[in-house]
């Protein structure tokens, strides 16, 4: 142990002295200064593939331009054989989540994924969009391809439309289009063109009669949550996507804003787009709306073709007919779900969705390939190899810009906020200042002067460590979101947020010690005053860097606000008030030279105590405020140190959150390709004779039995077909 003795560790992590401290400071600030000081990143657009080797005829249109902002270029989207499955360590079991899924979605036709929950619909919608999140533990197989040829990358624009949306809240629904338009349209384009292009957006999306209002959130109230759905889309309209997805976007809306939002995605698909949403159980006049439609049931594929009337048509083949009046979307949902009421209900219900399943899988080449597939227009690619800058991405100085603008624009409007920090802050310094009233010079005033400065110290670092880690974690998955569409670099973004917080952040401590200071009758000199309101401000920024590496490395908001106070206990201990630096245990000695608060306190009590006299009767008093220093081992350190070592912790909390961020990237689920003989043969992409598609129309659909498992289910007499009834109901 005598290597990692007490200074042996303290080189090591020592920030306020010299050392191999200084070191690795060093390397941070090299690292902070070619992160923010450096190009842009080289990009790649997100329409390029470089993996894709391409035929000789498509060299022709390699060199092309990619289309203009505001042009759609048709994507026909076609999967095979997509099975998911989830494995479980612990039983060593594995659980299917998608079973050799086929489908296909063209544009200008409105797709829906409809199935009971648990069904597979949003599982679907990531995997055809790349956004499965990736896990040791699922195994992704399957066969995508895009306007006729496999891919393993996106070739094509797209937007994801998640069910959460998420907004900077102070931001009007205007000033954050301008904003999404600024940072993902080519910089050839001029002030007024955006304008105009977000107008644009705005009527086509319905959004112009809240246009100047506040997009808000839980604590103010704005936008209502259909205008915020919208919203979403036009702000992944901006890049003119070939394909837009969308995650049951109407969960949470009435039914009325829920069919405004279903009609927005229907003109959208009139307008070009290959539109694909999952959807849980829309009203009658929603269903009308769907040009296709999936079924889904237990992942298995029970129907995929035209909506309304041919499903209807589709099953009363088989004897379950909708009666009148009675929504489409609601029968087709009870005939496809588990009823588990009873056990012989699970049982019956299970046994027909087995059936249909079984009956559509002999039929899916009649229903899901009886044409050809046709050469659509070829999205824009690029040579293999081919690396540039991605236009309309900005240089690095113009993402900072606009990034600081809207930050600043966040924390400034963010009155509710601001107003309890305000009333902390006042209502600490009142309470505060009542307890320690004027103190003396007598001898009891030492400790009582450094338990208030630790108290001080302890209150600045909780006040901004909670704020941060409330709200950064939601503004990460903005961020994540953001960058993941190529909007802009992390370090404009990081440099960003630290400096349009600095006038907000540096408010509240000077609202603090300018109330605490006059009340308890610290040192009464302005200048020392000046010198506290520097510690406290340094100390509150260090504290709220702490918070972004925690919000950086918690999953959730919750997480960080259990993780971030946890942490903080720790250096409020080895703050240097209940435990002195000599008094630490050797394996511990490394935790007081990058607390926070400890340099804080150190610094305000050699502020504070320099200078003084205190009163004093017997020959072992404290006579100066120098021999209290001594005797709590801060009379070699000076307050340069403390502010360098303040520098430095908040200089090494961003750097991680740099280093946390980039490591967290979502990382999506990889689609492994299919065996040539996984592949079915009445799945190949051939024309069907009309004599082959009226064959396979009369197989009747079988149903499993406990002795036939490949029984065929007998359709009834046309004269006993009743409409179908879920049992139970």
């Amino acid at each position: 142990m005598a290597p990692f003795g007490g200074k042996a560790v303290g080189k090591v992590v020592r920030f306020g002295g010299n050392g191999v401290g200084q070191v690795l400071t060093a390397a941070a600030v090299a690292l902070l200064i070619r992160l923010f000081s450096g190009p842009g990143p080289a990009l790649l657009p997100e329409e390029v593939d470089i993996d894709v080797d391409f035929d000789a005829d498509d060299d022709d249109n390699s060199s092309e331009e990619p289309p203009a902002p505001g042009k759609v270029v048709p994507v026909t989207i076609r999967w095979r054989g997509i099975t998911c499955a989830l494995s479980d360590k612990s039983s060593k079991s594995v659980r299917f989540l998608l079973k050799n899924v086929s489908g296909e979605a063209k544009p200008g036709r409105l797709l829906a994924i409809m199935g009971p929950s648990g069904s597979g619909k949003t599982t679907l919608l990531n995997v055809l969009a790349g956004q499965l999140a990736a896990s040791p533990r699922l195994h992704l197989s399957g066969i995508l391809e895009v306007n006729g040829r496999p891919i393993s990358k996106r070739a094509y624009k797209f937007a994801y439309v998640r069910q959460e949306d998420l907004f900077f809240s102070q931001l009007t629904v205007r000033e954050t289009l301008s904003l999404a338009a600024e940072l993902q349209l080519p910089e050839t384009y001029s002030v007024e063109e955006r304008d105009e292009y977000v107008t644009n957006l705005l009527f086509k999306l319905g959004l112009v009669s809240c246009a100047y209002s506040i997009v808000g959130d839980a604590k103010v109230r704005g936008i209502s949550g259909g205008e915020k759905k919208r919203l979403s889309l036009a702000c992944e309209l901006i890049a003119s996507p070939s394909v837009i997805f969308a995650d049951e976007p109407t969960t949470g809306l009435d039914a009325f804003q829920a069919e405004k939002v279903m009609e927005t995605l229907r003109q959208l698909a009139q307008d070009g787009h290959t539109v694909i949403c999952s959807i849980h159980q829309p009203r009658s006049s929603v269903y009308t709306k769907f040009d296709d439609i999936v079924l889904l049931a237990e992942g298995a594929l029970v129907y995929a073709g035209p909506a309304r009337d041919e499903p209807l048509a589709y099953f009363s083949k088989f004897g379950y007919l909708c009666a009148d009046h009675v929504n489409p979307a609601e029968f087709l949902a009870d005939l496809i779900s588990v009823d588990y009421s009873s056990a012989e209900s699970v049982y019956s219900s299970q046994k027909r969705i087995d059936g249909l399943v079984e009956a559509f899988s002999q039929q899916s080449a009649a229903v899901l390939y009886a044409s050809a597939i046709r050469r659509e227009i070829p999205v824009h690619r690029m040579r293999s190899g081919q690396k540039t800058v991605a236009k309309g991405k900005g240089i690095w100085w113009r993402q900072f810009w606009l990034l600081l603008k809207r930050a600043w624009m966040q924390a400034s409007r963010d009155g509710p906020t601001n107003k309890v920090r305000a009333r902390m802050s006042i209502a600490s310094a009142i309470i505060f200042g009542s307890v320690f009233w004027r103190m003396g010079r007598s001898q009891s005033s030492i400790e009582d002067r450094m338990g208030l400065l630790q108290v001080a110290a302890i209150n600045t670092a909780m006040a901004a460590l909670t704020k941060t880690v409330g709200v950064f974690p939601k503004e990460r998955a903005i961020v994540d979101r953001e960058r993941a569409k190529g909007s802009y670099a992390l370090g404009p973004y990081l440099l960003s947020k630290l400096i349009a917080e600095i006038p907000v952040g540096a408010a509240f401590p000077l609202m603090f010690g300018a109330i605490l200071y006059p009340m308890a009758r610290l040192h009464p000199s302005l200048s020392r005053f000046g010198v506290f309101s520097g510690i406290v401000t340094a100390e509150s920024f260090a504290a709220s860097a702490m918070g972004l590496t925690v919000g950086a490395m918690a999953p959730t908001t919750e997480a960080a606000m259990a993780l971030g106070p946890s942490l903080m206990t720790v250096f409020i201990v080895f703050g240097g008030y209940y435990v002195t630096a000599d008094n630490t245990p050797i394996i511990f000695r490394w935790i007081p030279r990058v607390s926070l608060i400890r340099w804080a306190f150190q610094g305000l009590c050699i502020n504070e105590f320099k200078g003084l006299e205190f009163d004093h009767q017997n020959s072992f008093d404290i006579v100066t405020g120098e021999q209290a220093l001594d005797r709590r081992s801060l009379g070699n350190i000076r307050i340069r140190d403390t502010l360098v070592a303040q520098s430095r912790i908040l200089l090494f909390f961003y750097c991680t959150t740099y280093l946390l961020l980039e490591k967290n990237k979502p990382k999506y689920q990889r689609l492994e390709p299919l065996a040539i003989e996984q592949i079915q043969p009445q799945l190949q992409l051939e024309p069907l004779d009309p004599d082959q598609i009226e064959k396979l129309q009369q197989v009747e659909p079988p149903t499993p039995s406990q002795d036939k498992p490949n029984q065929q289910l007998e359709s009834p007499p046309v004269d006993q077909i009743i409409p179908f009834v879920l049992e139970g109901l």
